[in-house]
């Protein structure tokens, strides 16, 4: 029987790090507005995060199940090019992308926090979730984060990702620090 891989292992290997949107980019509530619109919130830091992953060789895309304006918005502004949504079969929608990107499963990386999450959780090389996630997703995932979705957890995983792959004191230094960034725990 193989080995199964470390934390530290998974995280090495990421090289495409997909995440839901409501209740992981955002704190899961939705506000209608009168005209029909709805109103999000994104966290600045997951934004850094994001840009800090693609400066440093790793995309970032998202995938929800359901529509939004705003994801569009927000996607563009980081520059996020793959964006599926009103997605029902998110497991079907990962394989498709390992096709098109001619990677495996688990160089894909996967952030979600409910239960139709969880199919892509299991099948994704490393797998994390927010503090508030559903249980039954927190026990399936390789990483439970200290941060709640909407608060910066897509930054943690990154930054988590970023310095298992070696990149985390480089990071630092470009930012003025000289202080080395903290290991894998």
């Amino acid at each position: 029987m193989a080995d199964r891989p470390t934390l530290e292992d998974r995280l090495r290997r990421v090289r495409l790090l997909l995440t839901d949107v409501d209740g992981v980019l955002t704190d899961g509530r939705i506000a209608k507005l009168p005209n029909g619109d709805e109103l999000k919130f994104f966290s600045i830091y997951d934004g850094f995060g994001i840009r800090l992953a693609q400066k440093h060789g790793i995309e970032v895309g998202f995938v929800s199940g359901r529509k939004s304006r705003q994801v569009s918005a927000r996607a563009a502004e980081l520059d996020v090019k793959l964006v599926l949504q009103g997605v029902p079969d998110k497991l079907g929608a990962l394989e498709s992308i390992c096709r098109e990107r001619k990677l495996g499963p688990e160089d894909v990386g996967y952030v979600g926090d409910d239960l139709p999450d969880i199919r892509l959780l299991l099948r994704a090389g490393f797998s994390a979730a927010p503090a508030n996630a559903v249980d039954a997703v927190k026990d399936a995932v390789s990483y439970v984060a200290r941060t709640r979705g909407g608060a910066g957890v897509l930054r943690e995983v990154i930054e988590l990702i970023l310095r298992a792959q070696g990149k985390g004191d480089a990071i630092l230094r470009e930012y003025g620090l000289d202080t080395p960034a903290n290991p894998v725990e």
